[in-house]
Formats: structure tokens, C-alpha cells, sequence
């Protein structure tokens, strides 16, 4: 299947959402998400977003089923959130309101417990928001039982928001000479209470699988799918195993929860709005999420910052290539920001008073025949497509 995240059963490609495209309204085709024209105020546009946290509630079931603590489930709610908001904002919207999805299995999940614990990850993820000026209302949403679906559990946030069609980042703003500015996915921003592993929500099932002990999935069948591919746990750590190169034990790195970049972003957005073409949350697609948005550009990035641990980890246990590795995570870089030369410098030291670090990471040049992406590492020279 070529790499080993596909062999674990996921297609970063995401094959088969092109068959949509014929039947979204979406105005720009080139923008980071899809902008819908308001029929009842056409000089706005709407931006409805819904993104899970993939296989991460499977790992915070692990760490509840060992502890008997319901409160790994807490921070999966801060991961829904930012997996929207900080998605809708690279079009410029502003965030709105949401609603959540959390489909259980009440044979193998405390419904009443786990409930309890998302709501007060909602709460306090809120409050983060709001302390930092961003208002965005909880709409209510949908509990389903569902034993014959679920597994364990799963989580989903679908988010709204609104942008000025004259303001929004359309995707054709970005020219040759731009320079991109990658923000930091790990580590610890002023607003956040504990250091980051920087993993996010993307390439979990790979990283469960690599990571944890194969006598989990003995002691609880449920958290993999049988299947005559041979497809097994094969890692040799146990989920509260410090590492010292992480600052942190392995189940905690995975479950570290996914940055809320709008605090920083939205607030450059204010002061250098005039300067900057577009804005990628490198989500599903790591490092080639950027390839998405533009036309006819050509990404080069030769100067990543150094991947944090996590990554190393993951790939030294799965033997995943490195040319797939920038494919699948984020690889250190959770934000980019392309935007024009001269104002570079005040961009990176108005993120860096967050205690958020980042840096010039590459540049934009011409390309001829659809967007390409070319990554210069020290791991070796990548393209894509």
C-alpha cells in the first residue's frame, strides 16, 4: 500500500471527497475551505466547518481503562475545537458558533462520566478562547449510542463562520517572492498550561499502533479492528512510560491536545492583513497541506524547524519513510502563514510576545502546471505531488 500509514489502514490522500466537488457551493476552489456565498447578505460569505480528532479518542479509552480516570477524555474537547476554528480562520472567517457529534458505545464507555468530562474540556476550552478575545457560542449537538457502529467512542465538531468576500483569503493571492512562515506545533505558548507534544490529531492510528505495547489490544480487543492483513500493535511502550527525549510519558505526548493557533493568528490577521495571502492549518496532509491552496505556486520549505521528538519517536519505531513522514504529520510546523517580505520579521515577533515560536521556513516561486511543494530537509530533499 506503499507507506505505513496507509498499511495501518488510513489514506492521507483522502481518495474518493473529489466526487463533491461538482456539488458544493463553494466560491472559491482554490481557498483553504470552502466559502459559500449568504443568501441573505451577499457581500458575506458562510464557512461551515466539521472536522473529528480522528483515532486520538482511542487512545485517551486506553489510558481511562488502565487508570479508571474519566479525565483523559477532558482534553479531547479542545482538540475538536481547534481542528475547526483554527481551519476556518486561514480563509480570514471569524468563528461563530458550534456543534458537536460524540457518538458512544455504552457497553464499553461510562456515557454519563465521559459526557461529563468533554463538557468541562468545552468549558475551559472556551474560557482559554475568551480570555484571548474570541468569542465563539456552543449550539448544542448531537449524543448517539451507537454498539454496533462504535467501537469505543467518537468525536466530531462542525463550526460556522462568517467572512467579508472582499476580506477573504481566497487562495490566488499568493505570488512568487512570498515567504512562508511556519508556527510552531510543540512546545508551550503563554496560554497554555502545559507543554505540547505538537502531534495534533493527525496520524494517531500510526502512531498508536507503533508506540503501544501489543498486550494492550489482548487485554482490550476493541481497540483494533481484526483484520487478516496481520495488522497488529507492535510498539514496547506502555502508555505512562516516561521518555526523557519527549519531557513526558508516551501516552501523554499522544494525547497532548491540538494548539488553538487563532488566539496569535487572528490578531496578526488585524495588524497585517494587506501583507499576507494565505494561511494553512497543516492538518491532514502534514507538510503537503500547503499544495491545496494557490495556483501554479511552487512551495519550497528549506528550513523546517527541527521535528519535536514525537516524531522522531514515531518514526523510528514504524520505519516510515521520512518522504512520508512530512506527509502525514505536521512535523513541528502546525501553521503557515505566506505573506510578503517586508513584513516577515514583525509577524515573527508578534507571535514570539505569545511565547508561540516561529520562523521564515521557506519561500514561494513560480511553478507551471499546477501547485508543487518541494521539502529540503536533513533527512533528504522530498517533492510532491
Amino acid at each position: 500500500m506503499g507507506t505505513k500509514y496507509a498499511e495501518s489502514g488510513v489514506d492521507v490522500k483522502k481518495r474518493g471527497i473529489e466526487t463533491f466537488r461538482g456539488i458544493l457551493s463553494n466560491l472559491f476552489p482554490n481557498a483553504f475551505c470552502v466559502i459559500s456565498e449568504d443568501p441573505y447578505a451577499p457581500e458575506y460569505g458562510i464557512v461551515t466547518h466539521m472536522d473529528s480528532i480522528g483515532s486520538k479518542p482511542v487512545q485517551a479509552y486506553l489510558h481511562w481503562k488502565e487508570t479508571g480516570d474519566i479525565s483523559w477524555f477532558k482534553g479531547l474537547a479542545q482538540d475538536a475545537l481547534a481542528m475547526n476554528i483554527d481551519d476556518i480562520i486561514c480563509v480570514r472567517a471569524l468563528p461563530i458558533n458550534f456543534v458537536d457529534y460524540v457518538a458512544i458505545n455504552p457497553f464499553r464507555v461510562n456515557k454519563i462520566e465521559a459526557l461529563r468530562a468533554l463538557s468541562l474540556g468545552f468549558k475551559e476550552s472556551l474560557e482559554v478562547l475568551e480570555g484571548q478575545g474570541i468569542k465563539v457560542l456552543f449550539s448544542g449537538g448531537e449524543t448517539a449510542d451507537l454498539p454496533d457502529q462504535i467501537r469505543t467512542l467518537d468525536i466530531a465538531v462542525a463550526m460556522n463562520g462568517r467572512v467579508k468576500l472582499s476580506e477573504a483569503l481566497t487562495g490566488v493571492e499568493i505570488e512568487p517572492g512570498d515567504l512562508i512562515i511556519g508556527f510552531r506545533s510543540g512546545g508551550k505558548t503563554k496560554y497554555e498550561s502545559k507543554e505540547n507534544s505538537g502531534i495534533m490529531c493527525n496520524g494517531l492510528t500510526l502512531a498508536r499502533l507503533c508506540l503501544m505495547h501489543k498486550s494492550y489490544q489482548e487485554k482490550y480487543p476493541e481497540i483494533l479492528e481484526p483484520s487478516d492483513s496481520g495488522r497488529t500493535y507492535y510498539g514496547r511502550f506502555k502508555f505512562d512510560e516516561y521518555v526523557d527525549d519527549l519531557g513526558m510519558s508516551v501516552g501523554e505526548a499522544l494525547l497532548s491536545p491540538t494548539r488553538f493557533y487563532a488566539p496569535v493568528i487572528l490578531k496578526i490577521i488585524e495588524r497585517f492583513s494587506a501583507y499576507i495571502s494565505g494561511m494553512v492549518h497543516n492538518t491532514g496532509g502534514g507538510q503537503t497541506k500547503c499544495l491545496q491552496i494557490g495556483r501554479n505556486i511552487h512551495y519550497i520549505k528549506s528550513d523546517l524547524f527541527k521535528p519535536d521528538p514525537i516524531f522522531l519517536l514515531i518514526q523510528r519505531e514504524s520505519n516510515e519513510s521520512w518522504r512520508a513522514m512530512f506527509e502525514n504529520y505536521n512535523m513541528g510546523v502546525g501553521f503557515e502563514i505566506t505573506t510578503k517580505p517586508e513584513v516577515a520579521d514583525d509577524i515573527i515577533s508578534f507571535s514570539e510576545k505569545f511565547g508561540l515560536e516561529a520562523k521564515v521556513i521557506g519561500a514561494c516561486e513560480r511553478s507551471s502546471g499546477g501547485n508543487k511543494l518541494t521539502i529540503k530537509s536533513f533527512y533528504g530533499v522530498f517533492r510532491y505531488p
